[in-house]
């Protein structure tokens, strides 16, 4: 049986550094023989979570816009490769209107007690790529742990992460062949028949550490 595997760019910028580098991550996994799609979210109209507490009751969000049609892509891909740019030290605003309208798949799986997939559990896996401006070696800790709790949610083991700092201005990522090399690596990884890892494999390609940004801003895009 295929994989299927689903990249989501969510950043603002068009053909910026994590675009680059998730188009190589999506060329790895077709090269291990999985269906790689791809998923923008620029564009989307995902509207914020209204904490209304409609999915207490129901376990669906009650907004309509285009969030439905991208939760039903996320449940059915065997494997999901979400790549982001790091705003002052987090995931940037369209990640994280996703990420926070998936309350209703929180509240079906531990209020209402409903299964995700009626079937059963699947084997399901998941690749970060988060590129930033900074040198700093601390912005992805946010990052980190904001998909860790994502993805139990979502019931996706998190396979790998792949962090990369100093680019900033569209192109950078081409600069950096060991990061392009790392994601065709990592993305082929992921599509291939090998045992999850007990802990996310975390590639770190970080420039030497400089003094921050005024205002903190860390923009990758």
């Amino acid at each position: 049986m295929t994989l299927s595997v689903l990249g989501i760019s969510t950043s603002p910028r068009a053909d910026g550094n994590s675009d680059l580098l998730l188009r190589e991550a999506l060329r790895g996994a077709a090269s291990a023989g999985a269906d790689a799609d791809s998923l923008t979210l620029r564009g989307l109209r995902i509207l914020p979570c209204g904490e209304c507490y409609a999915c207490a009751r129901t376990g669906r969000c009650c907004l309509k816009d285009d969030f439905d049609g991208v939760l039903d892509r996320l449940l059915a891909a065997d494997r999901l490769i979400v790549a982001t740019p790091v705003f002052f030290m987090a995931v940037c605003a369209q990640a994280k209107l996703l990420i926070d309208r998936c309350q209703c798949l929180w509240s079906r799986k531990y209020l209402l007690k409903q299964p995700l997939f009626p079937d059963g559990p699947r084997d399901r896996r998941a690749l970060v790529i988060a590129v930033g401006g900074s040198r700093s070696r601390r912005m992805f800790e946010s990052v980190r742990m904001t998909m860790k709790y994502w993805f139990d949610v979502l019931e996706v083991g998190c396979f790998a992460n792949l962090f990369v700092n100093g680019v900033d201005a569209r192109g950078d990522a081409r600069n950096r062949p060991e990061a392009l090399r790392e994601a065709f690596r990592l993305g082929a990884a992921l599509a291939a028949a090998t045992p999850m890892p007990e802990a996310p494999v975390t590639v770190e390609i970080f420039e030497p550490a400089a003094a921050a940004r005024p205002g903190g801003e860390t923009d990758g895009r």
